[in-house]
């Protein structure tokens, strides 16, 4: 790993989500809010520049069952539009490369870390224009996050090949990314 001493040190460190999961206000309304397909966010068509208030908005975020993307509050919840998914996988991480207790950890656009795993789970589909892979890791609070190229490039070479198929290996966990 880099200057990291592990990714259970990069986990533990960060300042957790605020408690989307109790709060449950009534419907406010729609916010003139944009997510675009590569992350950047968009308020009354100008785009949000400050990372700050980018991180702040992406904390109170959440999808969900209908679908729909919401900014909650303990009092008020509003409607936004995301083209694509909210968050983009900008980096990776690794610890124990090639052994059982291999670990893969990836980095969002809005400075959250999360290790693949069951409970955020890498999952693999293809455009079905294209054929391309789209690859995206579960975050929370129903939110996913598009892994960009590069990310993917560098996940495609800690998988291992197993029966014509690439399998990365994380946190006791396999997951498919692809055909070889």
């Amino acid at each position: 790993m880099s200057a990291l001493d592990s990714i259970e040190k990069l986990l533990s460190e960060q300042k957790g989500p605020p408690p989307l999961d109790k709060w449950h206000p009534e419907f406010s309304g729609d916010i003139d809010i944009r997510i675009t397909a590569d992350g950047r966010w968009f308020h009354e068509g100008g785009e949000i520049k400050r990372q700050e208030l980018v991180c702040l908005f992406s904390s109170i975020l959440r999808r969900e069952d209908d679908g729909q993307y919401y900014l909650v509050t303990p009092v008020e919840k509003w409607r936004l539009i995301v083209d694509d998914l909210p968050l983009i996988v900008v980096d990776t991480e690794i610890e124990n490369q090639g052994t059982p207790e291999q670990r893969v950890a990836v980095k969002t656009n809005v400075n959250r870390w999360y290790a693949i795993a069951a409970e955020h789970p890498l999952i693999v589909t293809e455009d079905e224009t294209s054929g391309e892979p789209q690859p995206s890791v579960m975050t929370e609070y129903g939110l996913a996050a598009r892994v960009n190229r590069a990310s993917f490039y560098r996940l495609v070479e800690m998988a291992e090949q197993e029966d014509g198929k690439l399998i990365l290996a994380s946190s006791g966990s396999n997951f498919e990314l692809g055909s070889c």
